[in-house]
């Protein structure tokens, strides 16, 4: 059985005594994410339960979890001027698929 999009939750949880925090998803970015962080960082990203219909759960530091202001309009404006000046592209897609695959 298919889920829907509103089914395909992400879900973030920690409590104030544990230095971890609980991310399960199914978004397949933040999958992708947790997998390349889980290979460069095997010590402190780490997958903890098995995937389960299309999700992953993976316990990760409570310091990479956060909640911040969102981009203004000229934030985002000034941001992308100054990548444009500095020639500054992002990641080619093909390097970071075969970057998590490996």
């Amino acid at each position: 059985m298919k889920l829907t999009k509103y089914e395909r939750e992400t879900i973030i949880s920690y409590n104030e005594e544990e230095a971890t925090a609980s991310v399960y998803t199914h978004n397949k970015k933040l999958i992708q994410k947790l997998k390349r962080l889980s290979v460069k960082y095997p010590d402190k990203v780490k997958p903890e339960h098995p995937e389960h219909r299309g999700a992953v759960s993976y316990l990760v530091p409570k310091g990479c979890v956060s909640v911040r202001e969102p981009y203004s309009d000229r934030r985002r404006e000034a941001d992308s001027l100054r990548a444009k000046t500095a020639k500054i592209r992002p990641p080619d897609r093909l390097t970071i698929k075969s970057q998590v695959r490996n």
